[in-house]
């Protein structure tokens, strides 16, 4: 039995979140962490490569709550309405996702921001290990000016820090990662999840910080991605974050502070929740 984790964006409150909620569900006896593959989107690819290193959950939760334990992170104001109005009135003569992920690029391109070794150094401070895990792990990133996605992998080449820092690449947030002769942006520019790169596994379990909902047009809409993957057979659960927890996120889920309440809200939830399929925690 095939069973596939799914973390999407949301910030480092979402990081935060996702970390508790993986903790209480261990807590409850249920271990979402141990799924043989791992998705990750944004914020997802730095839990998913979290997941990966070795760690425990109850080390990983530690190092969301415990000052000593954090990561070093660079505060950014992010007013998620006035970013959806800014990215409607920068993409509204885009008629196609394609043409949407292109435009969203160009945002990224033009953009003001700390440099990519600053954040660079964000990234590597987010990571307890800095190789690829030995299970199989999708990160998801956005080629900023041909808006062709990309899934990297431990087969790719790609160094794990480029590839969850390309994937956690805001557009007009945080600067493109370059690999190669090509720069990047955030997964989530392609989808909110990703999800249906999750097809192939029996089990899913989608977790979505910031909710379902997809800020930009996608192919791949988490809807639809969860339709057709129990159309193939899976059995499929999605998460987002309940009021604690949506209050604890807050409404700038990038600011570091909201690390703790947003982790001990995540653990809460967790404990509360019960999978239709269950495993000893380890």
């Amino acid at each position: 039995m095939t069973e596939a984790l799914v973390l999407g964006g949301g910030g480092v409150g979402g990081i935060a979140w996702m970390t508790g909620l993986l903790t209480g569900l261990a807590d409850a006896g249920q271990d979402a962490g141990g799924a043989g593959l791992l998705v990750g989107t944004s914020a997802g690819s730095a839990v998913a490569a979290q997941l990966g290193s070795g760690l425990s959950l109850t080390e990983l939760y530690a190092r969301q709550t415990d000052p000593a334990l954090q990561a070093a992170e660079i505060m950014a104001e992010l007013d998620l309405e006035w970013f959806a109005a800014e990215l409607g009135a920068a993409t509204g003569s885009a008629a196609s996702p394609p043409e949407l992920r292109r435009a969203m690029g160009r945002i990224a391109l033009g953009a003001r921001t700390v440099s990519e070794a600053a954040r660079r150094t964000v990234i590597e401070s987010r990571l307890p290990s800095h190789g690829w895990p030995e299970r199989a792990l999708k990160i998801v990133a956005v080629d900023a000016e041909s808006g062709e996605p990309v899934v990297f992998d431990r087969a790719s080449g790609v160094p794990l820090v480029d590839a969850v820092a390309a994937s956690c690449a805001v557009p007009g947030v945080w600067p493109p990662v370059t690999i190669g002769e090509r720069r990047y942006v955030d997964g989530g520019v392609r989808s909110v999840a990703n999800a249906d790169l999750a097809a192939g596994a029996d089990r899913v379990l989608v977790i979505v910080p910031l909710g379902a909902t997809e800020p930009i047009p996608s192919e791949y809409p988490l809807e639809r991605s969860v339709e057709q993957l129990r159309g193939q057979g899976a059995e499929v659960v999605v998460i987002a974050p309940d009021e604690a927890s949506a209050t604890a996120i807050g409404g700038n889920p990038l600011d570091p502070a909201t690390r703790g309440p947003a982790a001990e809200a995540g653990r809460a939830q967790g404990r509360a929740l019960t999978l239709p399929w269950k495993r000893p925690a380890n």
